[in-house]
């Protein structure tokens, strides 16, 4: 039996041979190589290296006549690396990728279905599957998610006499002005065009009842009368002195941001660890995580990390991928990676990573998730819309306005697709 664990450093060092020394196929002694493309899921270097390096073991010792290569890679050029490996025809059998990447892969022919992992569709998170289902196909395996929600400076909202937290858009504006009177804005909104949207915009279009695209995938549908919506709730909300002052350029920092320094007292789309920072910024004791905000639905954003599997695997070693895959989605496994890494279970009969109140919250919030919506130009979308947005914030086209001129540029994106 042969077993290689390969780490970011060294792949560096051998980036020659990074397309020639994997794929699928026969060990040569009636086995099957599995090959699997990992990223930092886990942030500590060691910790990730220990933590693979034994799934390896423990897979391999369980499935004496699999040998599993896991490769570490770095998010940096994922997308350039994967694609040319699957051109190539040499490279992973499996890989980690998202929603997004996922519907990119697919459109170019580089993934097979990978639904005979499921063990059983309904333990999973219906944000979570659906983030690699396309075409009512699986062609991403949830392994774990991400998990995003509203977060509270209950001091802050006390000192403008406010005792029930906000849960809905209308609470949120009910409390702008007297907030507003304190010198306090309501909620934080990031418009730099370089962040994603998907914390900053979307769970907004989400919460209004829209969605980025149409059901097909052949249109746009964020100029509808939801993302006006959406984007009026921004600007009302920035009329009432209920944003930062520069809401329309400010990146997504809760450190040293107006979230951390007190000077916002809420956000609606924040994960653990920027709840951890509002905490050291503004005092433990100050911090509440609630649930979603609640406009016409209540939404956030969580994205699930997907495994893929890609058209370099042959049909005759399928079998030995897909156990992997499935033993990576099983509840056992996800339960190490979830405390490992910070991150939540895709499935419903996972051991929660953690009981306190925090975890907990998080936890509760996946029911809400949406994991983004993955279409091939996605990325391309987003980059168009960003700047609309902004100059919307900035006063110089009302919301209707902003989104009629995004979806003008954004369907000459998905006609250059086509």
């Amino acid at each position: 039996m042969r077993s290689r664990f390969l780490t970011a450093v060294a792949l560096a060092a051998t980036a020659a041979l990074a397309l020639t020394g994997c794929g699928s196929g026969g060990s040569g002694d009636g086995g099957s190589d599995v090959t699997l493309w990992m990223y930092p899921v886990i942030p500590d270097q060691d910790a990730s290296q220990k933590f693979w390096a034994d799934f390896e073991a423990d897979f391999e010792a369980e499935n004496p006549d699999t040998n599993l290569t896991i490769e570490l890679l770095p998010w940096d050029n994922r997308e350039e690396k994967i694609g040319t490996a699957i051109a190539a025809g040499k490279g992973p059998d499996l890989v980690l990728l998202t929603p997004d990447l996922t519907a990119n892969f697919h459109s170019t022919r580089g993934l097979k279905p990978i639904g005979a992992a499921v063990d059983d569709r309904s333990k999973y998170f219906e944000g979570a599957l659906a983030g690699g289902t396309i075409d009512g196909e699986i062609y991403g395996l949830p392994i774990y998610q991400t998990s995003t929600t509203a977060v509270y400076n209950k001091a802050a909202f006390a000192a403008a006499g406010i005792t029930d937290l906000p849960k809905t858009w209308d609470d949120v504006l009910a409390a702008a002005p007297a907030l507003a009177a304190k010198g306090i804005a309501v909620m934080d909104y990031s418009g730099s065009p370089e962040v994603t949207l998907n914390q900053s915009f979307y769970p907004l279009l989400w919460q209004a009842g829209g969605t980025v695209f149409t059901p097909d995938g052949k249109d746009v549908a964020f100029d509808g009368p939801a993302g006006v919506a959406a984007l009026q709730f921004l600007l009302d909300l920035q009329a009432a002195s209920g944003l930062p002052a520069d809401a329309a350029t400010k990146p997504n920092k809760v450190e040293g941001g107006p979230l951390g320094l007190g000077k916002v007292a809420m956000g609606y789309a924040v994960s653990k660890p920027e709840a951890q920072q509002m905490q050291a910024g503004v005092g433990a004791a100050e911090v509440v995580v609630g649930q979603p905000l609640t406009g016409a639905r209540q939404r956030s954003f969580g994205t699930p990390g997907l495994i893929t599997l890609t058209t370099i695997n042959s049909d005759d070693n399928e079998e030995a991928a897909l156990a992997v895959a499935r033993r990576l989605a099983s509840p056992e496994v996800q339960h190490e990676l979830n405390v490992a890494s910070g991150t939540y279970p895709s499935r419903t009969d996972v051991q929660a990573p953690g009981t306190d109140e925090i975890t907990t919250a998080y936890l509760e919030a996946l029911k809400f998730a949406n994991p983004g919506e993955a279409h091939p130009g996605a990325r391309q979308v987003m980059a168009a819309l960003a700047p609309h947005l902004q100059g919307a914030l900035q006063g110089k086209r009302t919301a209707a306005e902003a989104l009629t001129d995004a979806a003008t540029e954004a369907r000459g994106i998905l006609s250059r697709l086509r």
